[in-house]
């Protein structure tokens, strides 16, 4: 079975043709980073214009990567939501009426699950039921996965999520966008005991809060500027980048930590644009190894929106001789726990 993926929720077009037994053949993804960097922070209907204009030639390219042919294809799956809606209307207009045109369902994708289900693409070990931590601009999260289709919400973010918080940070500090890795790669080489900032909610429950994190690197920032007559100079930035990574990080860490605790799993999965965060992916690596517990990441690639996880993701959701719903779905926002087995929506 092969099957082509469509993502375009927001600021990336992606391409991938999965296959059965082979996995991702091809893939090809076009950043709108460039596009979007005068004005700090995506534009909708740029966005949506530059999926309009890469996404043909997208497609082209990968199914000629892939020695595939558009009739070879036993379906093509598409991002439906959560994302923003004329960028989602894009690839799921592409998809529907290229799917209507060869005969093949058109499979609409949640975004979150197919962050969850690409580490079993990664990872052969890695099977059902597992813990995953689900981190990125919009979302900070901790799922019960029990198989595909089957999620518990167990943990969920208040307020500003792990990526945002390094995002408003990164302003803070007049980092280049994006900002969380810029902000990444300053604290690499800062001090992160410069600094105590808070560990918000790490002592309890399995929901997280960064908002008063940021706040109180905002407040240490004043300070440190008031001191010196406005200017913040360059050791500073990195210590203090390197003190708020670290807060986030061992949050996150506990979170998990008692998530796998209180669900008694033994696998743990990191998804999503900040699990890409490489102090995140070792910190949470040695814990696993300190405790018995197998810990599981796609490659950096995978964990930023990209095409092969859509693919992948419609490939599981794809039911042999069953039709996708008729015309596009497109939902912005869109509840993971809304979610049924395939063939039961």
């Amino acid at each position: 079975m092969r099957i082509l993926g469509i993502e375009t929720s927001c600021d990336e077009t992606g391409v991938a043709v999965y296959e059965t037994g082979r996995g991702i053949i091809a893939e090809a993804l076009a950043s709108q980073v460039e596009l979007h960097r005068p004005f700090g922070g995506v534009v909708p209907e740029l966005a949506s214009r530059d999926h309009i204009a890469k996404l043909s030639r997208l497609v082209q390219a990968v199914l000629a990567e892939a020695d595939c042919s558009p009739g070879e294809l036993d379906g093509i799956a598409y991002t439906a939501g959560p994302g923003l809606i004329g960028a989602l209307m894009v690839g799921g207009s592409f998809a529907a009426a290229s799917a209507y045109a060869l005969g093949i369902p058109a499979v609409p994708i949640h975004h979150m699950e197919a962050h969850l289900l690409i580490g079993k693409l990664e990872a052969d070990a890695l099977e059902f039921p597992f813990i995953a931590l689900l981190v990125s601009g919009g979302h900070s999260m901790l799922v019960d996965v029990q198989g595909v289709g089957r999620y518990r919400v167990i943990g969920n973010t208040l307020d500003d999520a792990a990526g945002e918080a390094f995002d408003k940070v990164a302003r803070l500090l007049n980092l280049p966008y994006p900002g969380g890795p810029a902000l990444a790669r300053l604290a690499e080489s800062g001090d992160p005991g410069a600094f105590d900032f808070p560990r918000p909610l790490a002592d309890r429950g399995l929901d997280m809060s960064f908002s008063g994190l940021k706040t109180a690197v905002r407040r240490a920032i004043d300070r440190e500027r008031a001191e010196k007559n406005g200017v913040l100079d360059a050791k500073v930035e990195r210590n203090i980048a390197a003190a708020f990574q670290a807060a986030v990080v061992d949050t996150l860490v506990a979170k998990c930590a008692r998530a796998v605790t209180e669900t008694g799993r033994q696998r743990l999965v990191i998804a999503g644009g900040v699990g890409a965060n490489r102090k995140l992916r070792q910190d949470l690596a040695d814990w696993g190894s300190a405790n018995g517990v197998a810990v599981f990441y796609p490659r950096p690639a995978f964990c930023t929106d990209n095409g092969a996880m859509i693919a992948y993701a419609g490939a599981a959701r794809l039911v042999p001789g069953q039709a996708g719903p008729p015309g596009v779905v497109a939902r912005p926002r869109w509840p993971l726990d809304e979610l049924q087995p395939p063939g039961l929506n």
